[in-house]
């Protein structure tokens, strides 16, 4: 089955969708939509939705930051950093009917060109949910930090601090 695919710019009109996507994809990280409309109101360039077959499908929601200062989970930002140094991908979420469609490695490229684009040296992202071999196949790799210990186990146990280089 073909189906059309269609990464488009995140609007205010569909955070009740990002709401129903997290919760069915995340549902032991649950964010308030407060947390998803800030991001969207502060980076927009950074927030995306998938479509398929005009049916919303998945998100992605990334930002600047500063490097090895994890947001909390499920809070707000309230600015993003005028000195940030890392490009943050605070989330990508895809339906099931989404996955193996290549929509994911699409969008992970198109941020990382819009990263390299900002200037941004690296990336970085924190991985949950058994994700860490799909961000090794994307160039992120565990990045040591025993700094974050406490801040990674309120995500999850296995939860990992990765970065993949830009330049």
């Amino acid at each position: 089955m073909n189906q059309a695919m269609h990464w488009r710019a995140l609007t205010t009109l569909d955070l009740p969708a990002v709401e129903a996507i997290a919760n069915r994809v995340h549902p032991g990280f649950p964010e308030d939509q407060a947390v998803f409309a800030e991001r969207q109101r502060l980076y927009p360039d950074g927030t995306r939705l998938l479509e398929l077959d005009g049916v919303s499908s998945g998100y992605i929601l990334s930002h600047p930051w500063r490097f090895k200062s994890l947001p909390a989970l499920n809070s707000l930002l309230g600015a993003v950093p005028p000195d940030a140094d890392t490009y943050y991908l605070h989330d990508l979420a895809l339906l099931p009917t989404a996955r193996g469609t290549g929509a994911a490695a699409m969008i992970v490229g198109e941020i990382q060109r819009h990263a390299r684009s900002r200037g941004f040296a690296n990336m970085s992202l924190v991985a949950v949910n058994g994700s860490i071999p799909f961000w090794t196949k994307h160039g992120f790799r565990p990045f040591p930090a025993p700094e974050l210990a406490d801040k990674l186990l309120s995500y999850e146990a296995a939860a990992r601090f990765m970065v993949k280089r830009l330049v």
